[in-house]
């Protein structure tokens, strides 16, 4: 997905849990880790706070993921990762998707990080293009 921006929102086309499901069978079929679900409508009720829900998918490939971690120097890149995909409702009772075009900040970076950011941030949208309206 070409784009300038550096926060990608796109409406799924399908309802909140489909889509959760659909993005993490996607990631792992693409030989992504899916690490985590956050749910966090569930979490803000806990402390008394009512949002419409919000899922934030954390996945992780090795192949971009160890490029990043192999030196110290390139270590610092770790607050990027994992790589996460949110996906909400919004009030107009759609469900949307988000993404960090990671991308865009490879420019900044040296080689290697910025082939493995590249990489990740291009397979996140092959994932997201599952769900896409």
């Amino acid at each position: 997905m070409k784009t300038n921006q550096f926060i990608i929102e796109k409406p799924s086309r399908f309802g909140m849990d489909q889509t959760v499901d659909i993005l993490v069978n996607t990631a792992i079929q693409k030989g992504w880790s899916h690490l985590a679900t956050h749910d966090l409508q569930h979490s803000l009720e806990k402390s008394g706070k009512k949002v419409r829900p919000v899922k934030v998918i954390e996945i992780c490939k090795p192949d971009y993921s160890g490029n990043m971690l192999e030196k110290n120097d390139e270590r610092i890149m770790s607050v990027l990762m994992p790589c996460r995909v949110s996906v909400y409702m919004k009030d107009d009772g759609k469900v949307y998707v988000t993404l960090l075009n990671t991308s865009m900040l490879a420019a900044y970076m040296p080689v290697a990080i910025a082939k493995a950011m590249t990489g990740a941030a291009d397979e996140s949208f092959e994932i997201a293009q599952k769900v896409l309206a």
